[in-house]
């Protein structure tokens, strides 16, 4: 206690309170689009035919031919035997089969797919006051 006499001074005190509260923030969607476009392909394509000659021979022969490759020609011989007072074989025929290379261009349009995401963002409301 002060001495008797002096003056006094009542102070206040102030006390704080805090609290939380849930306040609406901003809001993000993400979402995924598939668009379809238009893709034009030109290629180069090569594959193999082939052509099929056949070449008539009639000469005899003493034992079947092998078949053999000249270049991109392979030859197979084709024989046939025939009766006479003795047998003989006669080359009746090759049949040459030739590889012939053969490139083109490849043109064609095809559909391909593609996915892109778009965020979007919305702002929250204001609180009321």
């Amino acid at each position: 206690m002060p001495p008797e006499g002096e003056p006094v001074l009542r102070l206040l005190a102030e006390d704080v309170t805090v609290s939380r509260r849930s306040v609406a923030g901003d809001t993000v969607r993400a979402e995924t689009v598939t668009r379809t476009r238009d893709l034009h392909i030109d290629e180069s394509l090569s594959h193999t035919r082939v052509e099929v000659e056949r070449i008539p021979i009639g000469r005899p022969v003493a034992a079947v031919p092998p078949t053999r490759e000249e270049g991109d020609t392979t030859i197979l011989s084709v024989v046939e035997e025939i009766i006479v007072i003795e047998h003989r074989l006669i080359l009746k025929e090759e049949v040459h089969i030739r590889r012939v290379h053969v490139d083109q261009r490849h043109r064609e349009t095809v559909a391909v797919r593609e996915q892109t995401v778009e965020i979007s963002r919305g702002e929250a409301a204001s609180p009321a006051s």
